[in-house]
């Protein structure tokens, strides 16, 4: 148990601060207190890059997904639900931009300051702050420093003696236990055993002696080293507590739970979600894709015959509507007689034929029987209700007139010429009538346009 002890008490007092030398640990942590600015720096940088990306990511998932969802089959107040995450990672990313800005212009900032002030670099290199601590330390430490080496060499100098007295002591008894003792060798071990308890006994009062004034200066040696020790750590107290208050800004610069814009996001995303209302989108469906939706029901129309196009329009329509009629009769009577048109609808849809405008702009097709017999009334493409209009009209000469247009005009249809007043262009043939005629334009481009737009260039 004792030896235990002793063993304990040799360990720390090998590495005892109080040693010779092992204030250099205290001048290192100076040193150390500006390499740990340096990582809190690191740390603080690499948390901005992070926090950085982070939105980033944030921002171009929102964006991405928003048009997903913008031109995806969801509608309602569920799209608005789900738009809401996107808006969310919007509001999310700019939050933690401003964590960045806040950790790279705040803290980071005021850490780079505050090492600046504590940390001053000497030409020679190192900090004056470790240099100051290391000539305290060893100015406290020199005098007790100097008396333990003292004390030192006369600790070796007594265990020296008490070696030398203790072989000429064991000399002196194996002499005397050997048979052929000489006296006079015998008295000279013993003569020397005594010398050499004079030298121990001599050593051991100055072994003793050095350790009572190197006694003496400990007290004084430990207040100086209390001293300078206190004064260093009093330094590392300040960096201590600036490193406190410093995490203490950055934990609050990272919580974002206290951020009240923060919480209006997540608040605003839960009433957003909490709002989607199932029958209200159902409702919107139907009224918008569904059965909902408003109709133009075919109802009994006037004809304004007082207007040109009308009467175009009905013409057009009603003569594909009753050429689509004769065709089909005269298609199931005789399949073999087929019969080519050009430019007019075989569909039997209202939409306007191009080429069909009156019956004197029609384009010219190959002869057919004679199949008025098939119908019981006038032969609405016939101009004096005799002969069938896709026939050949006798030849006559093309009448090519130079006009000017009086006013603007765009064409509704496609078979229509557009022109600006004051443009000139070919009038080809007579007006029929309807008041339409049929012009070449200066491009090339032929169509049909009202006649009383245009005037006779004499």
């Amino acid at each position: 148990m004792s030896g235990s002890y002793d063993d304990s008490m040799i360990d720390v007092s090998s590495d005892s601060f109080w040693e010779v030398g092992n204030y250099k640990r205290t001048v290192k942590r100076v040193d150390d207190g500006n390499r740990l600015c340096n990582d809190l720096m690191n740390c603080l940088h690499e948390r901005a890059r992070i926090e950085k990306a982070y939105a980033q990511q944030l921002t171009e998932w929102g964006k991405r997904w928003r048009q997903l969802i913008e031109k995806g089959p969801q509608y309602g107040t569920l799209e608005r639900a789900w738009s809401a995450l996107c808006t969310e990672a919007e509001k999310v990313s700019e939050l933690h931009m401003e964590v960045k800005a806040a950790l790279m212009g705040e803290d980071y900032e005021k850490l780079k300051n505050w090492q600046r002030d504590a940390y001053h670099k000497q030409m020679i290199g190192g900090f004056k702050e470790t240099k100051e601590a290391d000539d305290g330390f060893r100015k406290a430490q020199k005098p007790w420093a100097k008396k333990l080496k003292e004390v030192e060499t006369m600790k070796k100098s007594y265990h020296s003696a008490c070696k030398e007295e203790k072989l000429a002591a064991s000399r002196e008894t194996n002499s005397k236990l050997e048979s052929n003792n000489n006296p006079e060798a015998q008295k000279k071990l013993q003569e020397k055993v005594e010398k050499c308890q004079q030298e121990a006994q001599k050593t051991k009062e100055r072994y003793e002696k050095s350790l009572e004034e190197l006694d003496k200066l400990t007290p004084q040696y430990m207040e100086n080293m209390e001293q300078v020790f206190e004064q260093w750590q009093q330094f590392e107290d300040k960096r201590i507590r600036f490193f406190r208050e410093l995490l203490l800004e950055v934990k609050q610069h990272l919580d974002l739970s206290t951020n009240h814009r923060f919480q209006t996001v997540y608040h605003t995303l839960e009433d957003t979600i909490s709002g989607t209302d199932a029958e209200e989108d159902l409702k919107w469906f139907r009224s918008n894709h569904g059965p909902g939706m408003p109709m133009n029901w075919p109802q009994f129309e006037n004809l304004d015959w007082s207007h040109p196009r009308s009467f175009k329009r009905w013409s057009i329509v009603d003569w594909s509507i009753d050429l689509n009629r004769t065709l089909s009769r005269r298609e199931k009577k005789k399949p073999s007689e087929g019969v080519t048109l050009t430019g007019i609808s075989q569909t039997g849809s209202d939409q306007p034929v191009q080429t069909v405008k009156t019956s004197s702009s029609a384009s010219s097709v190959e002869k057919t029987p004679d199949w008025s017999d098939e119908d019981t009334g006038v032969n609405p493409f016939s101009a004096n209700g005799d002969g069938n209009p896709f026939e050949d009209e006798p030849s006559s000469p093309v009448i090519s007139v130079p006009v000017r247009a009086l006013y603007d005009y765009d064409g509704q249809e496609q078979d229509e010429l557009s022109f600006k007043a004051g443009d000139e262009f070919t009038k080809i043939g007579e007006e029929d009538d309807q008041g339409w005629c049929k012009g070449r334009l200066k491009g090339g481009q032929m169509g049909l346009y009202p006649a009383n737009y245009v005037e006779d260039i004499q």
